[in-house]
């Protein structure tokens, strides 16, 4: 039985204010093809999954705390207990805008690498409204910035 556990996965730390922490795929012990699967802790305040778009689709849960969620030309807010479904190559945007972390689960298919990961790690995300769409009206700006020395250690 392969079992990965989130007590034992310290996981990764992203410059625009998340850990994020491997489930299925990537460095977890457990491997699919069709999908993979992470646990994301937005620290308070603005933590964040920038504005990107992906392939694969995907959703979103969130299991603890208030954010908002930016996906295409829309703008809302979720909280605990609530999923968003986000097509493929639809641009999206999670941001935490609440005073305590914010916890979310992801689930994508099919598994593989992840662009925006690598891009924000190396300072090269497309910026929103420059290289990519902009964010919807009213919309939390987009963390974007290059990583600080250490910021990107990998730990999984």
């Amino acid at each position: 039985m392969t079992i990965a556990d989130l007590d034992e996965i310290q996981g990764r730390v992203f410059p625009a204010g998340r850990r994020t922490q491997n489930l299925v795929g990537g460095a977890s012990p457990i491997q699919c093809v069709h999908f993979a699967a992470g646990n994301v802790t937005l620290e308070p305040h603005g933590g964040q999954v920038p504005w990107h778009n992906q392939e694969q689709e995907e959703i979103y849960f969130i299991v603890e705390g208030r954010a908002e969620m930016c996906l295409g030309e829309e703008r809302r807010i979720l909280t605990s207990g609530q999923a968003v479904y986000i097509p493929p190559g639809v641009y999206h945007q999670l941001t935490n805008t609440g005073e305590t972390p914010c916890r979310m689960l992801y689930i994508y298919g099919p598994a593989g690498d992840i662009a925006h990961w690598r891009q924000e790690l190396s300072g090269d995300l497309p910026r929103a409204g420059f290289e990519a769409p902009p964010l919807p009206e009213g919309a939390r700006p987009q963390r974007a910035g290059k990583p600080e020395a250490g910021e990107n250690q990998e730990k999984d």
